[in-house]
């Protein structure tokens, strides 16, 4: 994974990162139980793609559905994986499933 994803621990570490990102932010919910494994880890490697395309223009965050549930919650996240861009802490796009490269650049397009 590309060392520009950060991963929080847990809300309060979210909330932070969110805070601090003077760039949008790309937040990626994944999940660890068995059906979800295999489909998040191939949005990892989709997903640290982007992060090094856009570095400085977009933060990506990785974040663990269990680790974050009140992230998951405040923006609607019911499966994994799930993508959500944000500008100041608003949800702008939202994209569920596996996304491909292209189908992210969609999501970004005209936003970062």
């Amino acid at each position: 994974m590309a060392k520009r994803v950060h991963q929080p621990r847990e809300d309060a570490e979210f909330d932070f990162i969110l805070r601090m990102s003077g760039v949008p932010v790309l937040a990626y919910f994944i999940g660890t139980w068995p059906k979800a494994i295999e489909p998040c880890r191939a949005m990892d490697l989709v997903v640290g793609g982007i992060a090094d395309e856009y570095a400085g223009r977009l933060t990506v965050v990785r974040t663990d559905i269990t680790r974050c549930p009140a992230a998951t919650q405040r923006y609607g996240i019911t499966g994994a994986p799930s993508c959500v861009l944000l500008d100041h802490g608003e949800a702008v796009a939202h994209g569920t499933g596996p996304l491909t490269t292209p189908e992210i650049h969609e999501l970004l397009e005209g936003r970062v």
